[in-house]
Order: structure tokens, then sequence, then C-alpha cells
């Protein structure tokens, strides 16, 4: 009797695959970023998996975070010298190793980096400078969402980035990273130094007006 029931237990109809299959599927297409081969899902994945939400709800950024990246991406195209330096968006993959990389808002490489890697491929060479404007990421699987962000930002630090930002649209600040450095938090309207000869101030670039000297 008991093997039998196992059975009828175990005995799924194809409807039953069929949705298993869709909702393994639909799980992937949520992973934001993997973590030694533990994935990171968009916030807001569950509430598509209970069909509350769609995909592209959970993947897409706000207004503001839309206008500043592609402003500050203005802002630094602008200001680098193309010959010398590529600025690349649209959350680049930067693979640490394999089942195991970041994604990226903005990021800039310096030209001859990106000789020999493969640009159908995710980065496996550290930017020189990587820039985040919030996170889609859900913070399930960490403490807080400061661990979120103070491990990503030390692996990336570890990986040979030279600096990391993190600008946040709520409380409006701006978080720098280098190594050996202590790390300091600004407001928008203060200015913060990329690289040598480039630098930006977050409320300027939203308004449009000159910064205050």
């Amino acid at each position: 009797m008991a093997e039998v029931q196992e059975k009828q237990i175990n005995k799924r109809s194809p409807e039953q695959r069929e949705a298993r299959i869709a909702r393994a599927r639909l799980l992937e297409s949520l992973v934001y970023e993997m973590w030694d081969g533990k994935p990171v899902y968009y916030a807001g994945y569950k509430d598509v998996l209970n069909g509350t939400k769609s995909v592209e709800e959970a993947m897409s950024s706000s207004l503001l975070q839309g206008i500043l990246v592609a402003k500050l991406v203005a802002r630094l195209m602008n200001a680098l010298n193309e010959d010398e330096f590529t600025v690349v968006t649209n959350e680049l993959g930067i693979q640490f190793k394999k089942n195991d990389w970041r994604a990226c808002d903005v990021a800039i490489f310096s030209t001859t980096q990106l000789t020999d890697q493969d640009l159908t491929k995710y980065a496996w060479i550290p930017p020189k400078i990587a820039i985040e404007v919030d996170t889609k990421a859900d913070f399930t699987r960490f403490h807080s969402d400061f661990n979120y962000y103070q491990e990503k930002t030390t692996q990336l630090l570890n990986f040979g980035t030279e600096k990391v930002i993190w600008i946040f649209t709520e409380s409006k600040k701006i978080w720098i990273a280098e190594p050996g450095k202590d790390w300091i938090l600004k407001n928008w309207d203060q200015s913060i130094d990329v690289l040598p000869g480039c630098s930006f101030v977050l409320d300027a670039l939203l308004t449009g007006k000159k910064p205050t000297p």
C-alpha cells in the first residue's frame, strides 16, 4: 500500500510537469547576480512568481534612476578621452569566476584592458571604476541591505577595481570606496572625483545648473 501511495504522490500529470518547468525557467530569468554559485534574485521576484508583478516591473529602473545613469554616462563620455577609456552601461556583468558574477550600472575600463576581452561575454577583467545607482537585488540571503553593499564593494575592490561609487536615490548620499582608504560618504551637492580630470556633481547633472564653487 505504501509503495502504491508513493507512486501516486510522485506521479505528475503533463500539465503539472509543464507548470514546474515554466516556474523553473521564470525563476532562472529573475537571477540578478550569481554569488559563488548561489543566485541573488531581483527584488520583488516572489511577487512575479505569485503573479502579482510582471518580470518587467521587477527588472525595471525608476525614472530617476534612469535619468541619473543617462546623465552620468553622458558626463563621463564627455570628460574622458574615448581613445583611453571605455564607458560601459546597461547592467554589465562582471565575472569573478565560473558561476560568480555581479551586475554593474556603469563601468569604466582602460581601452587597452579590453584588447583580449571577448566582447560577447561578461567582463572577466576588473573595471577601473564601478558606479552603482541603488540596486535591484533582493536582500533575503543577506543579514541586511548594508551587508549586501559592503560585501559587493569589497569583492569588486579585491578583484582589482580601483574605485566603487554607490549612488543612493532615497537618502541622496554617495558612498565612495577605494582600496587601502577609508570609505567616505558624500551628499549629492558635493563634487565626486572619478578619474583625474573627471568629476561630477549629481545635483548639477540633474538640474543642468553649474555647481557652486
